[in-house]
């Protein structure tokens, strides 16, 4: 234990100690032995709660097991179900109807409707990209993806292509004319946009192909800044709460093509960005967490910089300034330059030994609550009512949410923070969760700032839990089951019955293709459109892209729409059907189990061997996903699934893995950093992936963690001369 200092009555890793008392503490009002002692008793008091929570787990599922045994698939006995749900403390009474009373929240959360981000918050890059991708390019959006097509003369190539440049402006001049329309006339007309002041107020004056025209809605020009001359200038309009930016600038190649010198159209993208310190990172130990933790700071205290190269060019990251415009008054309207962070710490499955407590590791979620706050009690530049936002993963019902608030509540007793500074994002994600949403949010009603859907994690959920019931569907066909719609429509209707319009989030999933941006384009308003304030996008291009949505879609108009619609019951929640092992052929059952196994393979190599938690990795037809531990979880319960009701034996699926391995192989071949798999079985790296199949039902609700840090801390142990071979 020579790593290991002592602090009270833990035995803490001396990288997070220098941390601690070196970088987190300084500045604030609260000592070493307080932050410590607190610690301690952080400790002391929560995990025999985390320890038995974590068992109900368990035994509810022995449960669950023993009457699909005993009756077969829900749908041969549903009313039976859920009485047998009931009986066994799964389902609980609901609450009387109530209102969410969190108080002190920013306007992203409360009235702004737009796209969110997640991020690895261990990739310093990749959490300043997500930070500033509040404003992003709408050329550049269109012009480098498939939302313009790219064959005939509008291939991109590798220089400027003006036939191409030509089809973005008159695309961007149609999102103008939907949201801020003119009296007379389309902005592809347009031969300038002028700002004239009368009286001391600016007016917006464009001129058009018939002369002077104004916007239909005058209301929409709320700023300028650059002076506001017809040469060079920006216009800053407002539609649905987002601000638009004309940027125009004669002197420039765009612009100077452009009659009116139109260079850009920048729009108010990412509203919200999760830092996440969960799924999209891979953090093992006491050298991770501090990596985390320490990006995590630089973000609230506006420290955080990363340098690298591009294009043969040193480049310096930072976070972005506010930007400051003259608004019609003649006073200062100020932008914000940033998405406004949350942190989305670990649920309460895993331990961390980087905190050792009565010789044992302790609730990493414990460590995350502290840690993480403690950081951002250093802000500087992200809420303005001084909220600390913290999205809470994979609860399993009311309890655990109950336990997520007192922990937080023991957390501000320790830092000397006032009761519900901090705010939880509720991660509706797993199926009991889903079936007692609303006493979930009960519990949590002073402090819950989100309730969000995620299809990934709550299928692997579905599927762990109704592991005995039969063989699974097809992955492809569980997305248009029943369960699915009820699980999405029951929770935007839950939320709006607890009162979220105007106060909270209600949240959407992941859009998992990153260079399909058409075909997101004409999905995701979808969302929007079922009455949700904010979705996931992969990177800044398509939150800049899907912002579009919420200009086109008032959401608050569909939260009013659907706010009496009827509530789907339990059974259509329930209803996932199971199917009978001779419905497939066997070339069926073999493609999906290929299918399944080089996403395993693909997504788990590369966070074992080189701790990269999320990334886009091609799949079986080389097309990119973005893949973390949710879509992992996904596969390897489907293949342990189908191995457990005998579509696909022990040795079938080793083969397959094996198979796959040489197809991932291919797939990486440019990665420096990679080690094959496929000319060796023995590897670290193959073997947690085949793991991660073979063993995937009796893994803790399905989830991947426990095998993935097992391999990944086994890599980071050996010596550099001995790679994973």
């Amino acid at each position: 234990m020579s790593d290991y200092q002592t602090k009270s009555g833990l035995s803490v890793h001396s990288l997070l100690v220098d941390f601690v008392e070196k970088e987190a503490l300084p500045g604030l009002p609260v000592t070493a032995e307080q932050f410590w002692t607190g610690l301690e008793g952080l400790v002391a008091q929560h995990m025999p709660t985390n320890v038995a929570l974590l068992a109900k787990r368990d035994l509810l599922q022995s449960q669950i097991d023993d009457w699909h045994h005993k009756y077969g698939p829900v749908a041969s006995n549903p009313q039976g179900y859920e009485f047998f749900l009931r009986e066994i403390g799964y389902l609980l009474p609901e609450p009387a109807d109530f209102t969410i009373e969190t108080e002190g929240l920013d306007p992203e959360i409360t009235t702004l409707c737009g796209p969110q981000l997640v991020v690895p918050v261990s990739n310093a890059r990749y959490a300043l990209n997500a930070a500033n991708a509040r404003w992003g390019s709408l050329y550049d959006a269109y012009y480098g993806t498939d939302v313009i097509a790219r064959d005939g003369d509008l291939a991109p190539g590798k220089s400027y292509n003006a036939a191409r440049g030509a089809a973005v402006v008159a695309k961007a001049s149609e999102f103008l004319d939907a949201s801020f329309p003119l009296s007379q006339g389309s902005h592809r007309d347009v031969t300038a946009y002028r700002v004239v002041t009368t009286g001391g107020v600016a007016e917006l004056v464009i001129d058009g192909a018939a002369g002077p025209v104004t916007l239909q809605d005058k209301a929409g020009f709320v700023a300028y800044g650059e002076g506001g001359d017809s040469n060079k200038a920006e216009i800053v309009l407002r539609h649905h709460g987002l601000h638009v930016i004309l940027a125009i600038d004669k002197a420039s190649v765009i612009g100077g093509a452009h009659a009116a010198g139109l260079s850009d159209v920048i729009v108010e993208s990412a509203l919200t960005t999760i830092q996440d310190c969960e799924d999209s990172v891979a953090a093992v130990d006491a050298e991770d967490k501090v990596g985390v933790y320490r990006n995590w700071l630089g973000l609230m205290n506006g420290t955080l910089e990363e340098t690298f190269e591009k294009s043969g060019r040193k480049m310096t990251r930072r976070l972005k300034k506010d930007a400051v415009f003259s608004a019609l008054d003649g006073s200062d309207l100020v932008l914000k330059g940033r998405a406004l962070q949350l942190v989305r710490n670990v649920g309460h499955l895993m331990t961390t030994d980087a905190v050792m407590f009565e010789d044992k590791p302790i609730g990493e979620g414990l460590m995350d609550a502290a840690l993480t706050v403690l950081c951002a009690m250093h802000d500087q530049v992200n809420s303005s009512t001084g909220a600390i936002y913290i999205v809470k993963p994979k609860m399993h019902g009311p309890e655990e949410v109950a336990f997520a608030c007192a922990i937080f509540a023991s957390v501000e007793a320790m830092l000397g923070l006032d009761a519900n500074t901090i705010k939880i994002g509720i991660m509706d994600e797993e199926r009991r969760t889903s079936a007692n949403l609303k006493a979930a949010i009960y519990e949590a009603r002073h402090r819950v700032f989100f309730i969000n859907t995620g299809f990934l994690d709550r299928t692997g959920d579905e599927i762990h839990t109704g592991m005995e019931a039969g063989a699974v569907l097809r992955k492809d066909e569980i997305k248009n089951e029943r369960w699915l719609g009820a699980y999405e429509d029951r929770n935007v209707l839950i939320g709006l019955a607890c009162g979220f319009s105007g106060k909270a989030q209600i949240g959407k999933g992941m859009w998992a293709r990153p260079d399909d941006m058409a075909a997101m384009m004409a999905a995701k308003a979808g969302h929007p459109n079922a009455g949700a304030n904010t979705a996931w996008v992969p990177s800044p291009t398509a939150a800049t892209l899907h912002a579009l949505h919420y200009h086109e879609i008032d959401v608050f108009a569909a939260q009013r729409r659907r706010h009496n619609e009827a509530l789907p019951g339990l059974g259509e929640l329930f209803s996932m059907p199971v199917q009978a092992p001779f419905s497939l052929s066997r070339e069926e059952i073999t493609r999906e189990l290929e299918n399944n196994a080089q996403g395993i393979l693909g997504y788990v190599v590369r966070w074992v061997q080189q701790g990269v938690g999320c990334s886009k990795v091609p799949d079986i037809n080389n097309v990119g996903l973005m893949e973390d531990r949710a879509t992992c979880r996904i596969s390897s319960q489907a293949v342990a699934n189908w191995l457990r009701h005998g579509l696909v034996s022990r040795d079938e699926v080793t083969a397959t893995f094996e198979r796959m391995a040489g197809v991932v192989d291919r797939q990486n071949e440019d990665d420096p950093l990679y080690r094959p798999m496929g000319d060796n079985f023995q590897s670290v790296a193959f073997n947690a992936a085949l793991d991660l199949a073979l063993r995937g039902a009796d893994q803790p609700s399905g989830y991947t963690e426990p095998l993935l840090h097992a391999a990944r801390r086994k890599v980071k142990a050996r010596d550099s001369r001995h790679p994973d071979q």
